[in-house]
C-alpha cells in the first residue's frame, strides 16, 4: 500500500461513502478532502457537508459545487451535436457526467495539493473506469484509492456494521434496506439497476419509475412545444431564452408529464458483463428528436451520414470513459463544426410518450428547395431528364457483374 498524504473523495454523503471516508482515515491514515457536486439529482446537498463536519473534515476542505450549467453546457450539449446513442437506445447520462466529476476532482486535487484522489464506484462497473481514465488524463501522476477493489466491506451488511461500529450516521432508509434499487441522476437523466431488475425477463414496477408518469396516465390532449437551435445546442423553448441546464429542466418537466423517456435495456458494459438498467430521460429524449429533426434540412446528405457513420464511435468513447482522449477530442473538431448551419427552430408534439416532429425551419440555413421538391410543375428548376444518365452510371458496376455472373453460367 503507497503512502498517501492528502486524497480527495468524491462524496455523496450517502452509506457507501460515509464508511469509504472513515475507511480513507483509519486505512491510510490520510488527511481527507470531500468533494460533492450539484448536476441536478434533485437532492438536498447541505446534509453532506455536515455529515463530513461529523467525520471530522475541515471546514476549509469540503467542497459542494454547483455544476449544473457547465454539466450541460460543456458536456451535454456538445454530447448531442453528435445525436449520440449507444447500443442504438442509451442517452449516456451516466457516462457523460463521469468525466466532469473526474476533472474537478483532479482541479481540487491540485489547489489543495492532494496526491490522490478516491471514489465509490465497484470494481464490477463502468464508473470506476471513467472516474480514473480521466484522472490519468487531466494529471498522470496522481494516485487513485478505489476501496471496492480493496476491503472486504462486499455486502450491505457488513457497511453497515461498520458504519455502526465506528460511529457514522446512518440514515434511516438505509437501517429499513434502503432503495430496492442502485439508483444515479443528474440533470439529463435517473437511472435504476440491481435488485429486482437483475432479472432481464421480469417488467419493471411501476412504482419505481419517479421522473416520468405512465404514458398510459399522461394526459389525453397532446402539447405542441417549438424548441430554437443556434449551431447545434438549444437555445429556447416557446421563444422563451433560458441557460443550458435551465432549459433541460424545463425539458424534464414538459417530457415527464407526458409519460417521455423511458426505457428497459441490457447494455454491454466495457468490463465485459452485460448488465439491465432502467433509464428515465425526458429531457434528453426531446431534445434528440429535435436536433435530428433540424439538422435534416441544414446539413449536407453526405455530412449527415458522416457524423451518423462517426457517431457509434463516437459514443462508445463516451460510454467506456475516454471522454479526455485526443481521438474524442479530434472527433468533436469535426463535430463542431458541422453545428455552424444548424440554425432554427423545430415544432414537436408531445402526447403519451410519443415525440412527433410537426415542423422544422431554418431562416438562413435551410437546404430544402421546396422549388426543386415539388411534385407540381418546378418551372425547369430540375430536368428530369438528367435521372437518366445518373442511373446509368451508378448502375454501370451492377450491369458489369451480373454480365461476369451470367458468363460463369
Amino acid at each position: 500500500m503507497s503512502e498517501i498524504k492528502k486524497a480527495v473523495l468524491a462524496y455523496s454523503g450517502g452509506l457507501d461513502t460515509s464508511v469509504i471516508l472513515k475507511w480513507l482515515q483509519d486505512t491510510y491514515q490520510c488527511e481527507v478532502i470531500t468533494f460533492t457536486a450539484d448536476l441536478g439529482q434533485g437532492e438536498e446537498l447541505e446534509p453532506a457537508r455536515a455529515k463530513a463536519l461529523q467525520l471530522g473534515i475541515k471546514k476549509k476542505n469540503i467542497f459542494i459545487d454547483d455544476l449544473r450549467e457547465e454539466f450541460v453546457r460543456d458536456f451535454v450539449f456538445p454530447m448531442f451535436r453528435c445525436n449520440t446513442v449507444y447500443e442504438g437506445e442509451y442517452l449516456l447520462g451516466t457516462s457523460i457526467a463521469r468525466p466532469l466529476i473526474a476533472k474537478r476532482l483532479i482541479d481540487i486535487a491540485k489547489k489543495t495539493g492532494a496526491d490522490a484522489i478516491s471514489h465509490g464506484a465497484t470494481g464490477k462497473g463502468n464508473d470506476q473506469v471513467r472516474f480514473e481514465l480521466g484522472a490519468y488524463a487531466l494529471m498522470p501522476s496522481i494516485k487513485v484509492i478505489a476501496p471496492w477493489r480493496e476491503w472486504d466491506l462486499l455486502s450491505r451488511e457488513k457497511l453497515m456494521t461498520y458504519a455502526e461500529k465506528h460511529g457514522i450516521p446512518v440514515e434511516m432508509k438505509h437501517k429499513k434496506g434502503g432503495s430496492p434499487y442502485s439508483m444515479d441522476a443528474n440533470l439529463l437523466h435517473i437511472s435504476y439497476e440491481g435488485r429486482h431488475l437483475e432479472n432481464p425477463a421480469a417488467e419493471a414496477e411501476e412504482s419505481m419509475w419517479r421522473w416520468t408518469v405512465s404514458p398510459e396516465k399522461a394526459p389525453n390532449k397532446a402539447e405542441y412545444i417549438d424548441l430554437e437551435f443556434k449551431q447545434g445546442d438549444l437555445v429556447a423553448i416557446n421563444g422563451k431564452k433560458m441557460k443550458a441546464h435551465e432549459l433541460l429542466a424545463s425539458l424534464n418537466q414538459i417530457g415527464g408529464k407526458h409519460g417521455i423517456g423511458r426505457l428497459d435495456l441490457v447494455e454491454n458494459r466495457y468490463v465485459g458483463m452485460k448488465s439491465r438498467g432502467c433509464y428515465e430521460t425526458p429531457g434528453g429524449t426531446i431534445l434528440l428528436r429535435a436536433h435530428r429533426a433540424i439538422e435534416s434540412i441544414t446539413l449536407d446528405r453526405e455530412v449527415a451520414h458522416l457524423k451518423d457513420d462517426l457517431m457509434p464511435r463516437y459514443a462508445s468513447l463516451i460510454y467506456n470513459g475516454y471522454w479526455w482522449s485526443p481521438e474524442r477530442l479530434a472527433l468533436q473538431t469535426l463535430i463542431d463544426h458541422t453545428q455552424q448551419t444548424v440554425n432554427g427552430w423545430v415544432r414537436l408534439k408531445l402526447y403519451k410518450g410519443n415525440v412527433i416532429v410537426v415542423g422544422r425551419d431554418s431562416k438562413h440555413d435551410s437546404l430544402f428547395d421546396s422549388t426543386i421538391a415539388t411534385f407540381e410543375d418546378d418551372a425547369g428548376a430540375y430536368n428530369q431528364k438528367d435521372a437518366h444518365g445518373f442511373i446509368r452510371l451508378n448502375a454501370l458496376r451492377l450491369r458489369i457483374g451480373a454480365n461476369r455472373a451470367s458468363r460463369k453460367s
